[in-house]
């Protein structure tokens, strides 16, 4: 039995710790509940940005079918038997990323929709009688607070740092947050801003030290989670530390992807991984604060494709070797994600289900063509696009490259990002729409019921090395 809320105190900073209101060491370990408050294509697969899709199904359906599928999808994908299957494991902890769009209208972002907080309400509430706290995590911001897809922008550039409106609106929406979750200790802190691609690196810490002082108006006690710039790998900018807050990395490997070479447990590798997660704390250790990874892991290959399970064996034996870095820090961790169609997550639907069995030509073709960036193979495209790119680097002189920002992408990147998972995706995922319409509600119904944990896979050998982590 948990402890009710108002016998529990507060999570707070205390030195390179997180603590509890007696003063002890909480190590918080846990995972994303990923696509279901911001939805992304290769979580539940469909194409580009999670507002086309909702366009395209509202299209597709009709207002009354739309609602209802998406309500009753929403509730299926975490009900308290998620919530009790991640205590079985022995995680403490989920974060909960959320689209801005289910609190604000862009049409009318003056009034903060009461619609979205009881999604949220709804999660913290399962997970607290669970014993399990939640970390609220802003995953998607007007105009785009990165050039990813799943900030849910719909383009390539990140306008949010352009627009002194939008950021206004993003504080408007913190301070309506955090007043409405101020006394809730099962709520461990919130986490601002998920993944900053700010070009200019000193926006954002202009925005963190607006948003710390909003926030602390009306709610002094929840710690915030405060991810570096460039996707949560970047602190060079950051020179002081703001009161009661973690700072917060993302720390995926490469090893662990289609189109790079497999985790081996060669020495060579093992120095690479170390060096890559201790760059990114230099800041954390300099500074004596709490550090959280909140993302990483690897993707795991699918039983349909060749040396699938030699394949899964190389990325457990690499995540194994993330968390084994991971013990000499201390370090709290999210896993990304909790639930997916079986590409990364901890709990996957039946490829047997009504849902995969409806897509699966269509899934087909999208991994045909190339079009998510997460994990994607271009094993079956390159021979397309790969003429197209040789002929811009051999044009475009290499100093304009990695000229746009971040540089780390470079122009092929940009191209793909640009013409594959905004243009094509964009028509794609009126595709994928259309194969839910003439939908009965009862098929409607069926569909969204695949993401129920009763009718979800396990992916064994991931949980029980988390398990054996959180146990520790």
């Amino acid at each position: 039995m948990s402890p009710s809320a108002s016998s529990l105190s507060f999570l707070r900073v205390d030195g390179r710790n997180i603590v509890d209101g007696n003063g002890n060491v909480v190590i918080l370990k846990g995972c994303a509940t990923g696509g279901h408050l911001n939805m992304e294509n290769f979580i539940t697969g469909y194409t580009g940005h999670e507002h086309e899709l909702r366009g395209a199904m509202l299209k597709a359906l009709g207002k009354e079918k739309y609602n209802y599928f998406f309500d009753k999808w929403t509730e299926y994908f975490f009900t308290s038997s998620d919530a009790k299957f991640l205590a079985s494991l022995g995680l403490n902890c989920v974060r909960i990323p959320i689209n801005y769009r289910h609190l604000m209208d862009d049409r009318n972002p003056s009034v903060i929709k009461e619609s979205g907080f009881k999604l949220i309400d709804r999660v913290v509430d399962i997970c607290a009688e669970e014993g399990i706290y939640t970390v609220l995590d802003l995953h998607a911001f007007p105009g785009g607070q990165n050039q990813g897809w799943h900030s849910d922008s719909g383009i390539h550039k990140a306008l949010f740092w352009e627009f002194k409106d939008l950021q206004d609106r993003a504080i408007q929406l913190w301070i309506a947050i955090a007043s409405r979750y101020a006394d809730n200790p099962w709520i461990a802190g919130y986490n601002p801003m998920n993944e900053p691609g700010d070009p200019k690196h000193t926006d954002l810490i202009a925005f963190y030290e607006r948003v710390e002082v909003e926030i602390r108006k009306v709610d002094p006690n929840h710690m915030l989670f405060l991810d570096a710039n460039t996707y949560a790998r970047d602190f060079s900018a950051f020179t002081s530390v703001l009161p009661n807050s973690v700072y917060a990395i993302h720390d995926y490997a490469l090893l662990g992807f289609p189109m790079y070479e497999e985790y081996t447990g060669a020495s060579a590798q093992n120095a690479a991984l170390e060096k890559q997660y201790k760059g990114k704390i230099e800041f954390m250790v300099k500074h004596n604060v709490p550090i959280w990874n909140g993302e990483f892991g690897p993707v795991y290959a699918s039983p349909n494709e060749e040396n699938y399970e030699a394949i899964n064996q190389c990325r457990f034996n690499l995540l194994g070797q993330q968390l084994k870095n991971y013990k000499g820090e201390q370090m709290s961790w999210s896993i990304w994600t909790y639930k997916d169609i079986g590409f990364q997550g901890m709990v996957y639907t039946d490829p047997e289900s009504p849902y995969i069995r409806l897509l699966k030509p269509f899934l087909e073709k999208k991994k045909r063509m190339g079009l998510d960036k997460w994990g994607r193979d271009d094993q079956y495209c390159a021979q397309f696009y790969e003429p197209m790119m040789k002929h811009l680097e051999e044009e475009i002189p290499s100093e304009y490259h990695r000229i746009i920002y971040p540089h780390h992408w470079g122009m092929r990147t940009f191209v793909h990002r640009a013409m594959r998972e905004c243009v094509v995706s964009e028509i794609m995922v009126h595709y994928y729409a259309d194969y839910f319409k003439d939908k009965s509600f009862e098929e409607l119904d069926e569909l969204a019921a695949s993401f129920k944990f009763e009718n979800c896979l396990k992916r064994g050998p991931l949980n029980a090395i988390l398990k054996a982590d959180a146990e520790l």
